[in-house]
């Protein structure tokens, strides 16, 4: 399935997610998505985009949760695991900055309304994760020449 596909899948259980571990769970689907696609970007992509590839798996690889308020799914819930291709770099990585930019807004809220102080916390690295995926996505834009991005990319 193409990335694009897959982070519209992903953007929409998101939206869908009311309970903390089910925003927890699909943060958590967003960054194995992240670094998928960078992984697939990094071997197949634009040269000029796989150094910033290879910052951004190693980044969103930091993105797994696994607390009392989500675990992460098993191999066949993965969403990643269904990627096959990145048909249009541009197009997919401003898709990816925009739900990065969810889950970021997503994820404070969790922060907001968690009770235990280690899910707090939790929550703060997982936000500290998407926003540093978040930034990658935005240089690997640049790189690709991502004039008047604005709020198309943000997320925010």
């Amino acid at each position: 399935m193409d990335a694009v596909r897959l982070i519209a899948a992903t953007r929409g259980a998101l939206a869908r997610s009311e309970a903390p571990a089910d925003v927890l769970a699909e943060a958590w689907q967003a960054q194995a998505l992240a670094r998928t696609m960078a992984a697939h970007l990094a071997v197949s992509g634009p040269p000029e985009l796989r150094h910033e590839a290879l910052d951004l798996s190693e980044v969103s690889g930091r993105g797994t949760l696994g607390t009392s308020l989500g675990a992460p799914l098993d191999s066949d819930g993965i969403r990643a695991t269904r990627l096959t291709s990145v048909a249009d770099p541009r197009a997919s990585l401003i898709a990816l900055g925009a739900l990065l930019g969810e889950v970021g807004i997503a994820l404070v809220g969790v922060a907001c309304a968690v009770d235990g102080e280690a899910d707090y916390w939790q929550c703060i690295e997982a936000i500290d994760t998407a926003d540093d995926s978040h930034d990658r996505v935005l240089e690997m834009l640049r790189r690709l020449g991502g004039r008047g991005l604005g709020r198309e990319v943000a997320g925010r």
